[in-house]
């Protein structure tokens, strides 16, 4: 069946994230995937370069934007939804299980009562199955927990967008040790995806690349179950569990995890500005566990 949808990709290789534009062609509606909020760590300084090229894209096809659909709060990179929201209007979306990992990073960030972890950064929370169209599209958000409790997959169109749950068959799958995470939870989510049509395109979040090729972020459900290096057919449960839990235990937090999530639990808007003017990130000491590579 020949797609109504049109995607357009953009990779930004320093946090190896890829977002996305999608857009019914008929009515010139469109959704923004993960968009990523320029980040600066030495000097604390934001950016929008990453977003500006998606305004770019939504300017050269004459788009309008219906959401800008979050996979998860991202551990890698902070949200330009809020700064996008601002210029092109659409509804921020993510998953409803935003609210427990707004509870546990409350607590780990020590954040005061103007924060609350019920989700209301958002414009809207997608339930497990929910429908909501992107013009005259419809698409449909699935739940698929495991790498954090509130990763959501976008199917649109014979497309799926998978987040961080699936990476190119040749790097494999998301880790399983951020808190909330769970290894078991995170096959199970994976079956699930990998259960649709063998023909579904599927879109990944991130790509990793082995030097042998250049950045990739398309694959397919058949390419999945036949390739992936950690979840390709004949892999059990325990199998998987086994593998992840010894490759998490040697693997470093992400660089930008601490500044990254809150701000992305808040729909990618910035902390409130204290009495000075100036927005603070909060650095929680001795709290996330120290893995050593």
């Amino acid at each position: 069946m020949k797609q109504r949808i049109n995607t357009e990709a953009g990779f930004d290789p320093g946090t190896g994230t890829v977002s996305y534009v999608v857009w019914d062609a008929a009515t010139r509606r469109a959704a923004i995937i993960d968009p990523v909020l320029d980040y600066d760590f030495k000097s604390g300084r934001t950016g929008t370069n990453a977003a500006d090229r998606l305004l770019a894209c939504l300017k050269k096809h004459d788009l309008g934007v219906d959401w800008i659909l979050e996979t998860h709060a991202h551990a890698d990179h902070l949200s330009a939804a809020h700064y996008l929201r601002e210029r092109v209007g659409g509804r921020i979306a993510i998953g409803e299980n935003i609210r427990a990992v707004q509870a546990t990073f409350k607590k780990i960030y020590n954040l005061d009562h103007r924060f609350a972890p019920d989700g209301s950064q958002f414009d809207h929370l997608f339930r497990d199955g929910e429908r909501f169209m992107i013009g005259g599209i419809e698409a449909s958000a699935m739940l698929v927990p495991g790498h954090t409790p509130a990763d959501m997959a976008y199917r649109i169109d014979g497309s799926l967008f998978v987040g961080d749950t699936l990476f190119m068959p040749d790097v494999g799958t998301a880790r399983a040790d951020f808190p909330g995470g769970d290894a078991h939870q995170l096959y199970r989510s994976i079956k699930r995806l990998l259960d649709l049509p063998p023909e579904t395109l599927i879109y990944v979040c991130h790509d990793y690349p082995p030097a042998s090729r250049n950045a990739a972020w398309q694959t397919t459900v058949a390419e999945q179950r036949a390739h992936n290096i950690h979840v390709r057919d004949g892999i059990s449960e325990d199998e998987f569990v086994s593998m992840r839990k010894k490759r998490d235990a040697t693997l470093e937090m992400p660089t930008l995890i601490l500044p990254a999530i809150q701000v992305n639990i808040r729909g990618g808007a910035l902390p409130p500005a204290e009495d000075n003017g100036v927005a603070y990130l909060r650095i929680p000491l001795n709290v996330l566990p120290a893995h050593q590579a």
